[in-house]
Formats: structure tokens, sequence, C-alpha cells
């Protein structure tokens, strides 16, 4: 028989440094769940990707047992790696921070495919760039799928 889900916790911890302090300890001891035993199985599962910021679906049991689903690192933790930058632009629709490429954005979007809700590479292409512009990073170029 399957167990029964209590609920879901959806946070965004830095990969391999996940420790019991807030904002993972307070989000899990609120709902019984070993908070310890969380830490280490979520830093041994991510510490090849060691300091990014990684969210993380926690599914807890009535049982107080869990299973975790680590994702992959959001759009905009992505571009800022990829222009090298701290930050989006306070005013994106004024001042732009940097420029990437097409190919860049293509990247990106295949990594981040198997967790948006789109099904081709092109309509992903379009939400990374998306992201891009309303962080003030300007995409070079013309969009190369088929318009």
């Amino acid at each position: 028989m399957a167990k029964e889900v209590a609920g879901q916790i959806k946070l965004q911890i830095k990969g391999g440094a996940a420790n019991p302090s807030p904002p993972v300890g307070p989000a899990l001891g609120s709902k019984g769940i070993n908070i310890m035993e969380f830490c280490k199985q979520f830093n041994a599962k991510t510490q090849d990707k060691a300091g990014k910021i990684l969210p993380v679906v926690i599914t807890y049991y009535a049982d107080k047992s869990f299973d975790f689903v680590v994702k992959t690192p959001p759009v905009a933790i992505q571009l800022l790696e990829a222009t090298k930058k701290k930050s989006g632009s306070a005013q994106p629709n004024r001042a732009k921070i940097a420029e990437i490429t097409w190919d860049q954005v293509k990247a990106i979007a295949e990594d981040k495919l198997v967790d948006l809700n789109c099904f081709t590479v092109e309509s992903a292409m379009r939400m990374v760039a998306g992201t891009a512009r309303s962080m003030g990073i300007t995409v070079k170029g013309t969009f190369p799928g088929n318009n």
C-alpha cells in the first residue's frame, strides 16, 4: 500500500550546503521531518553542484518519512552565471546590464527543459529570453527558430 502524502515543501538551497539553520530547519521541523537526515541526503545528492542554488520539492508522508526531488537551478541564476553578473538590472527596460547569444540561451533552455512547462526547445528558449529581458539582459541576434 502506498504511503499517505501529508504535504509538500518547496525550498531553494545551495547545493551541498544544507544545514539545520533557517530556512531548512524551521520549514522541516514544523512538519516533524528529521532535519539532519534530510540535510545528509541532500548534501550527498548535490555535492557535485556545490554552491549553486537548487530548488528542491520535499514530499512528506503521514509517518514522518520524506522523499525529495532536486530540480535544475533557476533560469535567472543561470543567466547571471552566463553573464558573470551579481544581479539583474534595477531598471530592466532602461538600463541593460549585459548581452548573451542565442547559443547561450539554447544551452540554458536545454538544461532547464525538464522543469519548464513547455515541450520544445524553441518555446523554452523564448521563456529564457523573456526572463533575460526582465533582468535587463539583451539577447543578441535574431531568434534562430522558425518564426
